[in-house]
């Protein structure tokens, strides 16, 4: 293309940044390995041939896609194209999560995602199909075809604003007591330590509504049908939204386990926005 673009082997040799020779020797070799030949020489100009022009438009359009191939070779190793795939507890698919994920976008535009919200265990059934990247989840116990990594996150209590409990710095179980409680089901872990803490304190839990994800438990809460002891990073979403929270003690904490699957090497911006995720949940670890 150069010396066609040109018109002679000097201007192509410049244009390409090697020698006079080297092009000559190119553009033998390419006529012999094709079979015809390539250019005519007119006054001292390289003149494309009928065949050569016939061609011309299928060499663009490969030169073209060497060159996307070439860009895109270039955002895979600066992180800033792929795909990712990322299942997820549905409390977290309008909570937390969204947040990260703008964040991490915005100066990734070759980048795509699927977030899929789901309990925990359709979320294990995917990690060990290798259907999904990267998993959040919680209560996970192991198992042998997915690697885990489990981060402490803080709890607090949460109230309608303007709720006795706002007065308080802290709250504890025997600030609880008489309180209609809005927890999670009695099945989990987290609602295992929480009743244990209760038990530990002398203070009847009393269990009014059950539900899955700590979301609900806002939402309910919000609207003054009961207190509840959630993850803070929950709680956070619903400040402007008439919810005060205090922080839980004795330290009761809940446990994200943030898995993917052992024989699925992950992509290298899958392991980057995995990353940025546990960073963003820094500011709510245990102190």
């Amino acid at each position: 293309m150069a010396v066609t673009t040109n018109g002679s082997v000097t201007a192509a040799a410049s244009d390409l940044g090697i020698s006079q020779p080297a092009v000559s020797r190119l553009l033998s070799d390419l006529e012999k390995s094709i079979g015809f030949q390539l250019f005519d020489r007119r006054e001292g100009r390289l003149i494309p041939t009928q065949e050569v022009r016939y061609l011309q438009p299928s060499v663009e359009r490969v030169l073209e896609l060497m060159k996307q191939i070439s860009d895109v070779s270039q955002d895979i190793t600066q992180r800033k194209a792929g795909h990712i795939r990322v299942a997820c507890l549905p409390g977290f698919a309008t909570s937390h999560l969204p947040s990260v994920v703008a964040r991490f976008l915005e100066d990734r535009p070759g980048v795509t995602m699927t977030i899929e919200p789901d309990r925990p265990e359709r979320i294990l059934e995917w990690m060990v199909g290798e259907q999904y990247d990267f998993g959040i989840t919680d209560g996970f116990n192991g198992h042998p075809a997915v690697e885990s990594r489990n981060i402490d996150v803080r709890t607090v209590c949460v109230f309608p604003a303007g709720h006795d409990l706002e007065h308080l710095t802290e709250v504890t179980p025997s600030d609880l007591a008489g309180e209609n409680i809005i927890h999670t089901r009695r099945d989990s872990d987290f609602f295992g330590r929480l009743s244990k803490t209760f038990q530990n304190a002398n203070v009847a839990l009393n269990s009014h509504i059950e539900v899955r994800q700590f979301t609900a438990a806002c939402e309910l809460a919000v609207k003054g049908v009961g207190v509840s002891v959630v993850s803070e990073l929950d709680a956070v979403q619903y400040a402007e939204r008439g919810l005060s929270h205090r922080p839980f003690k004795p330290y009761s904490p809940h446990t994200l386990s943030l898995i993917r699957p052992i024989l699925k090497q992950p992509s290298l911006v899958t392991m980057e926005f995995i990353e940025q995720f546990v960073e963003s949940l820094e500011p709510y670890k245990p102190g």
